[in-house]
């Protein structure tokens, strides 16, 4: 019987996001690896510069909606507005994540605390689940207690005025290149992404890799010189066939 998506997307939030790269691309060789890109030519995952607001909270899973913020700017004014990412947001398969990628001069990039319990709450009122972006925001005291994820470049109190300059257009955020509709899993490790008609084959390859993994690790668990570590399969390699 084929799963339905709730289903799917359960599955996959049980599963580490380091494990998700695993099974996107980080192993091309490896069986269980789709190979979707280029581990190290293509943007497909986040990097250090984006941290993990409530890493007790788990793996979460979305469709991405995606937007750009930036400083007032009359080419704008009175063009978009944060009920236009509202919009989109409603108009997505559920969940979402949204992805705001942050353009700010760089004198402002470490200052803007974008989205707060306000913005949070109405989009959370639309199906979004968590928040990824290069920038900061604020109020993640309040924000922790509504079980929705924040992915940032960090944290801070204030902002000035500012403008939604594109909704569900390309964007790149720490690292990661994302396109609207894109599946977007992400935990304490940082943030992948995937197609979204990936996600059963995703959700059976990283099953099956856990499985494999378990079983190395108590083989490696058990050993107790070099010989027995290789004997078990070594750091990385399956226990070689007989």
């Amino acid at each position: 019987m084929t799963a339905s998506k709730d289903e799917i997307f359960a599955g996959l939030r049980k599963i580490d996001t380091p494990t998700i790269t695993n099974v996107v691309a980080t192993y091309p060789k490896n069986p269980l690896c789709l190979g979707l890109y280029n581990p190290w030519t293509e943007n497909w995952y986040t990097d250090t510069s984006i941290r993990c607001i409530y890493p007790e909270m788990g793996p979460v899973i979305g469709h991405a909606v995606t937007c750009v913020y930036g400083m007032p700017d009359p080419n704008y004014s009175g063009r978009l507005s944060f009920m236009d990412v509202i919009d989109a947001l409603d108009a997505m398969p559920k969940p979402t994540i949204l992805v705001i990628q942050q353009k700010w001069p760089p004198e402002l990039m470490a200052k803007a605390g974008l989205a707060g319990e306000i913005m949070v709450t109405s989009m959370m009122s639309v199906g979004c689940i968590g928040l990824l972006s290069n920038g900061p925001s604020r109020d993640v005291d309040a924000i922790r207690k509504l079980d929705f994820q924040l992915l940032l470049g960090g944290v801070t109190a204030g902002h000035g005025e500012m403008a939604v300059q594109a909704v569900n257009v390309p964007v790149s955020v720490g690292g990661m290149d994302v396109a609207p509709g894109e599946l977007i899993h992400m935990d304490e490790n940082g943030a992948v992404k995937f197609p979204a008609d990936r996600a059963a084959q995703v959700l059976q390859n990283a099953e099956t890799m856990l499985a494999g993994e378990a079983e190395h690790l108590a083989r490696l668990r058990a050993a107790k010189t070099a010989a027995e570590v290789r004997a078990a399969g070594g750091a990385y390699s399956a226990k070689p066939k007989a």
